[in-house]
């Protein structure tokens, strides 16, 4: 049985974000998306273990800047429930390598809506692009459909907020 505790992480270098095509893999959750780097939690293994080991494993390359930006609780009906602890690097060591799970690439920052991704990674990019210090964000899906997504515990729908209202959004956030 597969672990629910999970990290994921944006390496950043140059305004740009490492991402993972997931193309190589069979019977893969994600596959044909682009994701960040990042995996299950191993038995013992603290989240920061995890995406450590996970960023060797995918890309040979160290972290050494990193920053816990959220969690996110993904609920899918095929899937089960997973509980990520989303990451943002911006230094590292290393020599990029290439990853037995699909292709990396550095895509520029202002790319990334227009890839395939998952349809509530645009809301955590958001948080990440607006540099919310912490958020905790639950998105449900219903196969590849998001149904229902939650931000700190406020239901949101099931659409992604357009701009009034994802005004409205950073300035309740910008409150606290």
């Amino acid at each position: 049985m597969k672990k629910p505790v999970t990290t994921l992480c944006y390496i950043e270098n140059d305004d740009s974000y490492l991402m993972l095509h997931r193309v190589k893999k069979k019977n893969d959750l994600n596959e044909h998306k682009w994701v960040g780097i990042g995996g299950h939690a191993e038995e013992g293994e603290s989240p920061e273990d995890c995406l450590l080991r996970e960023a060797r494993e995918e890309t040979s390359l160290t972290l050494t800047s990193y920053r816990f930006r959220g969690l996110v609780t993904f609920v899918s009906d095929k899937w089960g429930t997973e509980y990520m602890c989303l990451y943002t690097a911006d230094g590292f060591q290393g020599i990029l390598s290439d990853c037995d799970e699909g292709c990396l690439e550095w895509v520029p920052k202002k790319e990334i809506p227009r890839l395939n991704l998952w349809k509530g990674d645009l809301i955590f990019f958001r948080l990440l692009e607006e540099n919310v210090p912490f958020f905790s964000l639950k998105l449900c899906y219903e196969g590849d459909r998001l149904i229902l997504w939650q931000l700190n515990g406020m239901d949101m729908g099931a659409d992604l907020p357009d701009e009034e209202k994802w005004k409205e959004i950073l300035d309740s956030l910008r409150a606290i």
